[in-house]
């Protein structure tokens, strides 16, 4: 049974997405009036009970710095992604290979996993078709992909995103997990670099 604290809490979650459905119903309108206010929150009402998903947790938290960051980057991916696509389009010689590249988030917010979903899909080129809620993972459908090197590259940039993503909105809690699974990483990939300099030493030396 919850305190209420916690449902205080859930309210609070609640609201902005609540604001946000009366929002989208004004502008659907493209007018003020009270029937339209009035209809707007009768319809965002019968939205979240009649449809009811669960409670997305807000961080709350707005970095104006990384925001800006973040902001930019989308905008340049937008356009690169743009160009690219239409000169894939364009190109008589294109062979169609796509992939369907499965990135798991290093966060568990739902917040997060929703903004990394739609900033990526918004960028030319690559597009969410599932996610796992569960597992904090995201299934794309990507265009031109023929090696696994750049599947790699993908999520890669899909985790650069993430990354700028809680760094600017994420909850506290989800830059600390970041960052502890950020350095789990470095440290298996330096182990893995060690390892494979190791085997090519071995091999140089058995072959001497």
């Amino acid at each position: 049974m919850s305190t209420p604290k916690q449902r205080l809490a859930t309210f609070a979650n609640q609201v902005p997405l609540f604001l946000g459905l009366v929002l989208l119903w004004m502008l659907l309108w493209g007018s003020f009036s009270w029937l339209n206010l009035l209809t707007g929150m009768l319809l965002a009402a019968i939205v979240s009970v009649g449809f009811y998903l669960p409670a997305v947790e807000l961080g709350l938290r707005l970095n104006l710095w990384y925001t800006l960051i973040f902001l930019v980057r989308l905008g340049f991916d937008i356009v690169r992604g743009s160009l690219q696509v239409a000169v894939l389009a364009l190109s008589p010689r294109y062979t169609p290979s796509n992939a369907i590249v499965a990135v798991h988030l290093r966060t568990r917010s739902d917040f997060i996993l929703t903004l990394t979903g739609v900033s990526t899909s918004i960028v030319p080129g690559a597009i969410v078709v599932d996610v796992d809620r569960v597992r904090s993972t995201l299934y794309l459908h990507v265009l031109n992909v023929h090696r696994p090197d750049q599947v790699e590259r993908f999520r890669n940039g899909v985790l650069d995103e993430e990354r700028r993503i809680v760094m600017a909105l994420g909850s506290p809690e989800d830059v600390e997990r970041l960052r502890r699974v950020r350095g789990e990483d470095r440290s298996e990939q330096d182990q893995r670099a060690r390892d494979q300099h190791a085997h090519e030493k071995r091999k140089r030396g058995g072959t001497a």
